[in-house]
């Protein structure tokens, strides 16, 4: 009996957009399962804003066979829209309104019935902890609490699949954390969410796969791990305390790089188990016993800087390619 995977929540195949001269998207493909969270990065201007839009149906793509929650943003549009939420990089959030009215407002333009309605704001509101402050001008709210209401706008309707375009930029790390919270537990109830983010950390926290676009093509897709084992500089550590033991794995292996003042042994390793169970292997085999073994892998600002050539790394701060 064969059994056919379930078909995938988002899916492109040979995405191109240009503008004038300027190719933005050079035939990306995409395949995005149901219930995960997928992180598309890349310097500014490489592409994510416009991936976003195109799949959200805010604008046309010049070619591509396309699919969001089943349907084709360009020949049905309105069945994407029934489908989807999209939280953009700038707020859509009516600062001279309060919280409760902007919530009503997106009730509204959903067609729920005003009690419906009603029902859903409420809940939101004390979901996103933002209850007591309903009745205020969102103009005083602070930056985190608007990306809060932000986000639960987009939750309004009940979609199933949410686009999240660069939610956090702007936050401290406190709200940042506390956003993080809010899309893993969107996740866990089955939610399918497309993040495109300029913090490789966020990317490194909430995605299950993780896409670098860069020059309008994909540089590279994968989970973090995967990414990370792409670049090299990977090591595994052994630490001993037995000056003994350590001159016995020094000479037997002799790929390590030695560390004689700190009794450290650095073996080049794509962070593998399989290589992992070598290591531990040979030690048990030889009677030589490490008191501590870590493994370093480089991480996702190693892989943003080696797949899109350096970019932006002059303004690569806390995580954050700006």
């Amino acid at each position: 009996m064969t059994t056919t995977s379930p078909s995938p929540a988002i899916s492109a195949e040979g995405l191109r957009k240009a503008y004038g001269d300027k190719t933005v998207l050079d035939g990306i493909d995409l395949h995005i399962p149901a219930g995960s969270v997928f992180a598309l990065l890349g310097p500014n201007g490489a592409g994510k804003t416009t991936a976003v839009k195109i799949l959200s149906t805010l604008i046309g793509a010049d070619a591509g066979e396309l699919r969001v929650g089943g349907h084709d943003p360009a020949a049905d549009p309105q069945a994407v829209r029934a489908e989807i939420g999209v939280t953009g990089q700038f707020s859509a959030v009516d600062g001279l309104i309060t919280g409760a009215e902007n919530m009503l407002l997106m009730a509204d333009l959903h067609h729920l019935p005003k009690r419906e309605g009603r029902r859903a704001a409420a809940e939101l509101l004390e979901r996103f902890d933002l209850s007591a402050a309903a009745d205020r001008p969102a103009v005083t709210y602070s930056g985190g609490m608007k990306r809060r209401l932000d986000l639960a706008m987009t939750l309004v309707g009940d979609p199933r699949i949410i686009f999240l375009d660069e939610p956090t930029t702007g936050l401290d790390p406190r709200s940042r954390h506390n956003m993080w919270g809010i899309i893993r537990e969107l996740v866990t109830g089955g939610v399918t969410v497309f993040l495109t983010t300029q913090y490789l950390e966020e990317a490194d926290q909430l995605a299950d796969r993780i896409a670098v676009l860069d020059d309008g093509t994909i540089a590279a897709e994968g989970s973090a791990g995967e990414l990370k084992r792409l670049i090299p500089g990977g090591h595994v550590r052994l630490r001993f305390s037995d000056p003994v033991a350590y001159r016995s794995a020094a000479a037997a292996l002799r790929e390590a790089v030695p560390d004689d003042e700190a009794l450290l042994l650095e073996i080049p390793s794509d962070g593998s188990q399989r290589e992992l169970r070598s290591i531990l292997d040979w030690l048990d085999s030889a009677g030589v016993e490490a008191d501590e073994l870590t493994v370093h892998t480089p991480d996702l600002d190693d892989v943003f800087f080696a797949l899109t050539g350096g970019a932006g790394r002059s303004a690569a701060k806390d995580g954050a390619v700006r």
